[in-house]
């Protein structure tokens, strides 16, 4: 069955009224501050909460890999009227009318994503990485075809083949692990795909610390005469500085997420290098293809607000400001990891190459459940992860996973990183002592300390 669509519109250009000169540029300060006015009026409920989270994030050190603080340039962009447009379909080919000002958007925040990864191309409409991920896969394969992509307890994501993700179920996937040292055995990784021939292969992570070799991936991926998707969402922001190998031109596709270590908007991208020109599976070329699995095939209108807002965030990311912050991320995550360990805890694969630091509970007594409420209560915001081998329940997982996204942005240094390191110890030795309770003194102290640390190191170009 095929999907027929009406012929896209081409906006008029429409004329300025009798008398008028070009209209005056709207105030978007004063609108910002004039939405948040009628909100707090007219929904005196909800502004709370929000002043409330805003409050949250001001006040807590938050140590999640998988996130981190958009600059408020990013998040005005997210507010703006563009949420009121409806502009299916891709720059000058439309289906709607009045999207004049919203190609010249979205041409924006493509120009900028492919000068921050050296692309050939970009799709900037993924809602998340996950649905860019979705895109891809969806575009390259068939229902019943068969993909190859690490276990999610060795650090992958739902996405790259789980039962409980659409890419478990509708495909046959095949899930290649880590060596008992938490690494990557690309040797494996070779004979499995010799094996299972998979139609393409996923490599990335949401949970692994180390640097991914997307040379040797592709050479694995041309052995098998597979397509190779390279997910980067979580070191996005070191693959655009240059502290981490690119896949851009290795892997056929590219997908990463904004929100992570680009320091944008909820959303995602796909990213071609020099394959982005050649035949896709199906008619024109690879680029054409995934536009296609994107629009129509698995999303509809896209948010033209969070198109800006990628942008915005895009251009940051091009700039040396970013590249210091990069390595700032990066130095810190080796500074946690080096007091950790000093600390007698033990690290998945021994230390890191990334943001990421995964922590080994196992044979503590602690379970990650447990040490993730216990560090919420003192203001530090980790996550509780499965690690390699874990069996653990999900929810309870015999890990933790900390990052260095948002203390980088707060401006927090090799020695700051270092004593946050210490607190989580702190916490983490009372609770092993204390049989998984923990003392409300030390409970007080800690939180005490991270209130001043957020204090001397606010997060930039938030309001106090």
């Amino acid at each position: 069955m095929s999907l027929t669509l009406p012929a896209p519109v081409t906006e008029p250009e429409l004329p300025a009224a009798p008398g008028t000169g070009p209209a005056p540029d709207p105030d978007l300060v004063d609108f910002a501050g004039h939405a948040a006015t009628r909100l707090r009026e007219r929904d005196g409920a909800l502004y709370s909460l929000l002043a409330r989270e805003s409050a949250r994030q001001r006040d807590t050190l938050m140590m999640v890999a998988a996130s981190s603080v958009a600059d408020p340039s990013v998040l005005a962009c997210e507010g703006s009227t563009l949420g009121n447009l409806t502009a299916e379909g891709f720059p000058g080919n439309r289906y709607h009318a009045g999207c004049g000002v919203a190609d010249e958007i979205e041409r924006l925040a493509i120009d900028r994503a492919c000068a921050a990864f050296g692309a050939v191309d970009a799709i900037v409409q993924p809602h998340s990485g996950s649905s860019a991920n979705l895109a891809v896969i969806t575009a390259l394969l068939s229902p019943g075809d068969s993909l190859l992509g690490l276990d999610l307890d060795c650090g992958g994501h739902l996405t790259h083949g789980s039962p409980a993700s659409v890419t478990g179920r509708y495909y046959r996937a095949h899930g290649y692990r880590v060596t008992p040292e938490g690494l990557l055995d690309y040797d494996q990784i070779r004979e499995l795909a010799l094996e299972h021939r998979p139609k393409l292969i996923v490599c990335g992570a949401s949970a692994y610390p180390r640097s991914i070799d997307f040379a040797r991936f592709r050479e694995i991926a041309d052995e098998a005469n597979a397509y190779l998707l390279a997910d980067i969402s979580h070191i996005a922001g070191l693959v655009a500085a240059g502290l981490h190998q690119s896949p851009v031109d290795h892997a056929h596709v590219t997908t990463t997420s904004t929100y992570k270590q680009l320091y944008g908007p909820r959303g995602g991208l796909i990213l071609l290098g020099r394959e982005a020109r050649r035949a896709g599976p199906e008619r024109g070329t690879l680029a054409a293809t995934l536009r296609r699995a994107v629009f129509p095939f698995t999303q509809g209108t896209p948010d033209l607000a969070s198109v800006a807002a990628k942008a915005r965030a895009l251009d940051f990311v091009a700039s040396p400001d970013f590249a210091e912050l990069a390595k700032r991320l990066a130095d810190g995550a080796q500074a946690i990891a080096e007091r950790l360990s000093d600390r007698g805890f033990r690290l998945v694969t021994g230390g890191t190459d990334t943001h990421m630091v995964l922590l080994d509970l196992r044979g503590t007594g602690v379970t990650g459940d447990v040490a993730e409420q216990a560090l919420e209560s003192c203001g530090i915001v980790v996550n509780r992860n499965r690690v390699p081998g874990d069996t653990t329940p999900v929810r309870v997982t015999g890990g933790l996973r900390l990052g260095t996204n948002t203390l980088a942005a707060r401006g927090m240094d090799h020695a700051v990183a270092a004593e946050c390191a210490d607190l989580v110890a702190d916490v983490l030795m009372a609770l092993r002592a204390q049989g998984g309770v923990l003392p409300d003194a030390l409970r007080d102290r800690v939180r005490t300390r991270v209130s001043e640390l957020c204090a001397a190191h606010p997060l930039p170009g938030y309001l106090p």
